[in-house]
């Protein structure tokens, strides 16, 4: 199944876990990505610790668990290989997440990553 389509047709929880330059981990709870086409996708970030710990570190997890699902899910290993400041593409793409109070106004990333390997939620196996 095309990744793309994968993240389309289910619902679940996403948690993005990077780390900074020294090792210190940090996750945080993401919506699902954003397919940018090719092996590249995208996720809208504030400027909060995730998005910090990128700048000195561009590698990073995506795990998602499948909502009503015993162990499924994928696991996504990522390197982030730029991002925009304030894009307009930020509001195309906000169609899962619509602005919550108090986010209007300040300052959003599209950080865009290179999707490195795929694995099954559970297990090593390449999926």
């Amino acid at each position: 199944m095309n990744l793309g389509n994968y993240f389309e047709k289910r619902e679940g929880l996403g948690v993005l876990a990077t780390a900074d330059s020294e090792g210190r981990v940090n996750a945080a709870v993401y919506a699902r990505p954003h397919f940018m086409g090719g092996k590249t996708v995208a996720f809208i970030m504030a400027d909060r610790l995730s998005h910090s710990n990128l700048q000195s570190n561009p590698r990073a997890v995506y795990l998602f668990v499948e909502e009503g699902a015993t162990w499924q899910g994928r696991r996504l290993y990522l390197t982030r290989v730029k991002e925009e400041k304030n894009s307009p593409m930020i509001e195309v793409l906000r169609r899962r997440c619509p602005e919550r109070g108090g986010r209007k106004g300040k300052t959003r990333f599209l950080v865009y990553f290179r999707v490195d390997r795929i694995l099954p939620l559970v297990g090593g196996g390449e999926s």
